[in-house]
């Protein structure tokens, strides 16, 4: 884990010191930036480590014949693999708690260095819940955005003119990105001019904002931001005013299924490392074993997009890959005894 951590933030840091070096930011604030995406990189990397901890520990019990000395003894494989799911469960555990206590907090101000010290964004702010923009004579409130398909719900804009007097709002219920400019849906616009105040309903209009889907994007907190807490309840405030919330509830049922994958690492990983149909040299078995692994992220985010288009259901969608490697990982551990 500290050797992969440490590439990880390598990599990290020539790829963004241009950034802190053009925009002059200090040194503390650089070192600060980069210590608080520990726990983040941690989290990612955890199940990873996991099971290249579990392949390498029992492929040198297997070259050095400690294995075939145990099974003779009459030392079942289940008994060796208890240790090892004990421990998957104490990682499961303890990444479940690493996601929700530290890595919102640390997240949190890694990215504030990161829009207000480099990339100098003072014009926008947000919340867990909230999005506002303040542009040169508007201010917009944005209640939720799905940067999946790119839908803003809960639009209210506010015109202002040289005085600072409001002369124009605008209220929506959803709006698309088209091109450089919004479809909006189900719209109240108010003219606050003393002259020709009045109020106008539409059922869909096309305006152009001074922000895109890009912008709101990097603004809009990912699910590891959130926790597990504030993310129901933010679904229920939502959902209870009449919004879409499919993308939230994926996020949510995957802060629970994410930390599973310890423990499905471990099954793979005793699997594959002591399974005698995988004759292979310790190498061979280690790629084979990460091979699975990448396996495991594709399909899984693969049922997750089709989660958030609502092809499955959230909580179908987030556990399909657990259960499909958690079942590869038995088998292949029944084989092996």
């Amino acid at each position: 884990m500290s050797v992969v951590v440490s590439i990880y933030l390598a990599v990290d840091f020539f790829e963004k010191i241009d950034n802190f070096i053009d925009a002059k930011v200090a040194v503390i604030k650089c070192i600060i930036f980069f210590t608080f995406k520990i726990p983040y990189i941690v989290m990612q990397i955890s199940p990873v480590c996991v099971l290249m901890a579990v392949l390498i520990t029992f492929c040198l019990m297997v070259r050095n014949n400690e294995i075939l000395a145990l099974k003779s003894s009459g030392i079942s494989l289940f008994h060796l693999f208890r240790p090892v799911f004990i421990l998957g469960i104490f990682f499961a555990v303890a990444l479940f708690f690493l996601s929700e206590l530290v890595v919102p907090a640390t997240m949190d101000k890694s990215i504030g260095i990161w829009r207000k010290d480099v990339k100098k964004k003072t014009d926008f702010a947000t919340n867990k819940k909230n999005i506002w923009i303040k542009g040169t004579n508007s201010i917009t409130h944005i209640r939720s955005y799905d940067p999946v398909n790119q839908i803003i719900l809960g639009l209210t804009r506010q015109i202002f003119d040289r005085n600072f007097t409001l002369i124009k709002r605008l209220d929506a219920k959803k709006g698309i990105c088209k091109g450089d400019k919004w479809i909006l849906f189900t719209i109240m616009e108010q003219n606050l001019k003393k002259e020709t105040n009045k109020i106008m309903l539409y059922d869909e209009k096309t305006e152009k904002f001074d922000f895109l889907p890009d912008d709101l994007s990097a603004l809009v907190q990912k699910p590891e931001e959130i926790s597990f807490f504030e993310l129901f309840s933010y679904i229920d405030n939502i959902e209870a005013e009449g919004y879409d919330a499919t993308t939230y509830r994926v996020n949510l049922y995957g802060k629970i299924a994410f930390p599973f994958v310890c423990i499905i690492m471990c099954l793979i990983g005793t699997g594959v490392a002591l399974g005698e149909k995988i004759n292979a040299s310790m190498p061979a078995k280690i790629v084979i074993g990460i091979g699975i692994a990448f396996a495991y992220w594709v399909v899984h985010s693969f049922c997750v997009s089709l989660g958030y288009g609502q092809i499955l259901p959230p909580l179908i969608a987030v556990w399909v890959a657990n259960v499909l490697f958690s079942s590869l990982g038995l088998y292949l551990l029944l084989s092996a005894e």
